[in-house]
C-alpha cells in the first residue's frame, strides 16, 4: 500500500464552530485554497489552487484508487472537502485519520496539542502563526475604508502572508507524517477503524430537524426574555436587572443581607430558604428564568441545518480519552434536557411553539423557558413518510461493572429482570424493598447509593449526585456507603486488585491479569514513548501517557500519568486510583458494547442518525419500524462478554423524546 498524507486550506463564508464542517462545505462560496501532500514520507509538496494550479491527474487518480490510503488529521474534513471538490463521496475505507490515531493512544486532541504532548522535534510542530494566517485567508473579512471595502482577502492582497500560508500548510503535513511515525508501534485496531468508518457514514447521513418547531420556540423566548425583562425593571427601576453588580446593590436594599454572588446554586438556596421574600424573590424567580439555556440549542440548532433540513457532524467519534466514547458536537445531543412532559402532550405542545402562541404555552404548561428547554429534544425529528426507533441499553455501567467483577447477586438480579435500586437496598438493609410496596422508603437511598457509590465514590459523590435534595440527611450518608460497600464486596474489591495491578505493572514491568483484563507497560524506546495500557475484553486497549508512581495523602503509592486535567485542561500529570480505573474500563466496555450494536444495526438496515451515550436513534420506513427486532440485535450476546446480560428498550416515534 501507498500513503498519502494530505492537509487542506479553505474558504467558506459559513463559521465552521457553529455550522459544523458538512454546512461549512455546503456553503456556496466553499472553496479549497491550498492542497500539500506527501507520498510515502517524501518532502510534502503545495497545490496553490486559488491561484489556478490544478491536481495533477496522477494525484486525482490516487485519491480515489485502494492501493493509495490516504491520511489526514481530523481527517474527515479533508475527505468532505476532496469528495465536494470531486462530486462524489470518496471510499471512506481509503482515509486513516491521524487524529483518532492520537486519541486512541491517550493524546489530546488538536495537531499542536498532539505535537506538543509527543515531543515532536520544534521543527515538526504545527506552525503557531497558522491561526492568524487563518483568519486573514479562510474566513470574510470585515470591509474598510483601508481594505478598499472588500469583504475577503485574496492572495494578491498579501502575497507574504499567503508565501506564509503555504509554508504553514506544508508544515502540517510534516507534522502529521511525524505524529504517524512516533504512533506506528501502537495501531489501531480493525474493528476500531471499521467503527471510525461507520461514525462518518452515520455523521454525513444527519438527521431530519423541524424548523418550524424551532423558529416558534426562538420567537416565544424573545418575547418572553422582553417581558422579563419588563417585569424586572419596572420592580427594581434598575436600568439592566441582569447585571450582577446591580441587582446585588439592589437586593441587599431589600434584605438587609450581604449578598456574596448570584450563581445558580445561591439563587436556589435564597428561595427554598426563604432568605429573600416578596418582590425580591420574583426577582430572582426573573433571573432564574432568565439564566435557563432553553434556546441556546435551538439557536445551534438553526446554524447547523443544511439546506435539507438535516444536521450533520453531530457526533465526535473518540472524543473521550481512554474510555473511547463519543464526545458531542454542535447541539451536544449528549446533554440536553429531559422531558418530563407527559408524552401523549407533546403534540400539543409542539403544535403550540410551532405557532409561537406565548400566551397559550405559559397558560397550559407553566414556565415558557422551561417548557422550551424541554422541548428541544423533539426539534430531532423523522424526515416525511419515515419513523424514529429509540432504543437504550438498559442500566448498562451497573450491569458491566457487576459482570466484570463477578458480584453474582446482582447479576442474578439483573438476568431476573428485578428493580435493581430495590434490590440494592434489600442488599443493603437486610429487608424486601418494594418499589411501591414493602420498605418502599428505602429503593430511594438504594438509588441514590447505586448511581454514586461504583466507583468507590463516598459521601462528597452522594451529595454530588443530589442525596440532601432527594432529602436523605447528612448524617445518613456515611452510612448509606459503608451498606452499599458491604452489599457489593466484589465490585469494591475489583477496585483495589486493579490499583494492585496498575501499580505492579508500573513497577515492575510485568504482565499482570485482573478478571480478563491485561495490564502491560509498552514502551518505543527510539521515540521516548511510555505507556501503561490495559486490554479489554474486546481486544481494544486503554493507554495511560508515561505513567510513574506518585504518593497520596495518606503516604501511599498513587497512580500518576500524564493527560488533560479537567479543572485546568492543560496536558499535565494527573493522579488515578483503582476507584476511577474501574470508571474508565466499565465505560470503555459500555462503549465496546454500544460500537457493536451500532456495527449489527447498520448491517441489518436500521440506518442510524445519532446515538446518545447508550441510545441509539434510527430512522427508517414505517413498515420497517420494528422495535422488538432492534432489541433483539442489540442484546444479542457477545462473543467477548457471552454471559454479560445486557436488556434494551426504546420507543417508535415521529419525533425525539426520552421516556
Amino acid at each position: 500500500m501507498k500513503n498519502l498524507f494530505i492537509d487542506l486550506e479553505t474558504f467558506s463564508s459559513e463559521p465552521i464552530e457553529k455550522t459544523g464542517l458538512y454546512k461549512y462545505v455546503q456553503g456556496s462560496d466553499f472553496e479549497i485554497l491550498l492542497m500539500a501532500y506527501s507520498l510515502n514520507g517524501e518532502p510534502a509538496q503545495i497545490i496553490d489552487l486559488a491561484q489556478g494550479e490544478k491536481i495533477p491527474d496522477w494525484l486525482s487518480q490516487a485519491i480515489e484508487s485502494p492501493e493509495y490510503v490516504k491520511h489526514a488529521y481530523n481527517a474527515p474534513f479533508e475527505w468532505y472537502c476532496l469528495s465536494k471538490y470531486f462530486g462524489k463521496f470518496l471510499p471512506i475505507d481509503q482515509w486513516h485519520d491521524t487524529m483518532l490515531h492520537g486519541l486512541y493512544c491517550g493524546y489530546p486532541a488538536g495537531l499542536d496539542a498532539v505535537g506538543k504532548a509527543l515531543g515532536l522535534p520544534e521543527n515538526k510542530r504545527k506552525l503557531a502563526i497558522g491561526k492568524a494566517l487563518i483568519r486573514y485567508f479562510c474566513i470574510p473579512c470585515k470591509p474598510t475604508k483601508t481594505n478598499g471595502g472588500r469583504t475577503r482577502n485574496l492572495p494578491k492582497h498579501d502575497t507574504d502572508k499567503w508565501e506564509l500560508f503555504k509554508e504553514y500548510c506544508i508544515g502540517d503535513v510534516v507534522t502529521e507524517m511525524e505524529i504517524e511515525k512516533y504512533l506506528a508501534a501502537f495501531p489501531i485496531p480493525a474493528d476500531i477503524q471499521r467503527q471510525w468508518e461507520t461514525d462518518l457514514i452515520i455523521n454525513s447521513r444527519g438527521v431530519a430537524a423541524d424548523l418550524e418547531l424551532v423558529h416558534g420556540a426562538l420567537n416565544i423566548a424573545n418575547y418572553s426574555r422582553d417581558e422579563l425583562m419588563s417585569e424586572a425593571m419596572a420592580i427594581t427601576g434598575l436600568e439592566n436587572p441582569n447585571s450582577v453588580s446591580q441587582l446585588s446593590k439592589w437586593l441587599e436594599g431589600q434584605t438587609g443581607e450581604k449578598i456574596s454572588n448570584l450563581r445558580k446554586d445561591t439563587v436556589v438556596q435564597m428561595l427554598d430558604r426563604k432568605i429573600v421574600t416578596g418582590k425580591a424573590a420574583r426577582v430572582l424567580q426573573i433571573r432564574q428564568e432568565l439564566g435557563k439555556t432553553s434556546t441556546k440549542k435551538y439557536n445551534a440548532i438553526e446554524s447547523a441545518i443544511c439546506a435539507d433540513n438535516r444536521i450533520r457532524g453531530l457526533l465526535q467519534f473518540y472524543g473521550a480519552n481512554r474510555s473511547g466514547r463519543w464526545a458531542g458536537r454542535l447541539v451536544q445531543a449528549q446533554n440536553l434536557p429531559r422531558t418530563y412532559i407527559d408524552t401523549n402532550l407533546l403534540p400539543l405542545a409542539r403544535d403550540i411553539v410551532k405557532k409561537s402562541n406565548t400566551e397559550k404555552l405559559g397558560l397550559l404548561y407553566g414556565s415558557i423557558n422551561n417548557t422550551l428547554s424541554q422541548l428541544i429534544r423533539t426539534a430531532f425529528v423523522a424526515e416525511e413518510g419515515k419513523i424514529l426507533i429509540d432504543a437504550d441499553f438498559s442500566s448498562i455501567e451497573a450491569r458491566v461493572v457487576a459482570w466484570l467483577a463477578g458480584e453474582q447477586w446482582k447479576l442474578d438480579a439483573f438476568r431476573e429482570g428485578k428493580d435493581i435500586y430495590c434490590e440494592t437496598a434489600s442488599a443493603m438493609f437486610g429487608v424486601p424493598v418494594e418499589k411501591h410496596g414493602a420498605n418502599s422508603e428505602l429503593r430511594q437511598k438504594g438509588k441514590i447509593a447505586e448511581l454514586a457509590c461504583g466507583y468507590g465514590g463516598s459521601v462528597g459523590a452522594l451529595i454530588s449526585m443530589g442525596a440532601l435534595d432527594m432529602g436523605i440527611a447528612e448524617e445518613d450518608l456515611p452510612d448509606i456507603v459503608y451498606k452499599w460497600r458491604q452489599a457489593n464486596q466484589q465490585i469494591v474489591n475489583l477496585w483495589y486488585r486493579v490499583e494492585r495491578a496498575a501499580i505492579t505493572t508500573i513497577q515492575k514491568g510485568m504482565l499482570t491479569s485482573v478478571n480478563g483484563l491485561i495490564f502491560s507497560r509498552e514502551f518505543d524506546i527510539e521515540n521516548n514513548l511510555d505507556f501503561l495500557t490495559i486490554q479489554l475484553h474486546s481486544g481494544r486497549k486503554l493507554y495511560y501517557v508515561r505513567p510513574e508512581l506518585d504518593t497520596n495523602q495518606w503516604d501511599k503509592p498513587s497512580i500518576a500519568y500524564y493527560g488533560i486535567n479537567q479543572t485546568t485542561k492543560q496536558w499535565e500529570q494527573v493522579l488515578t486510583f483503582g476507584g476511577k480505573l474501574v470508571e474508565n474500563i466499565v465505560q470503555a466496555i459500555s462503549r465496546d458494547c454500544l460500537a457493536l450494536a451500532i456495527e449489527r444495526l447498520e448491517m441489518a438496515g436500521y440506518p442510524i442518525v445519532f446515538h446518545v451515550h447508550d441510545e441509539v436513534v434510527i430512522e427508517c420506513p414505517k413498515d420497517k419500524a420494528d422495535l422488538d427486532k432492534v432489541v433483539e440485535i442489540m442484546t444479542s450476546p457477545i462473543d467477548w462478554a457471552k454471559d454479560l446480560p445486557l436488556n434494551a428498550d426504546g420507543w417508535v416515534g415521529d419525533f425525539y423524546r426520552k421516556d
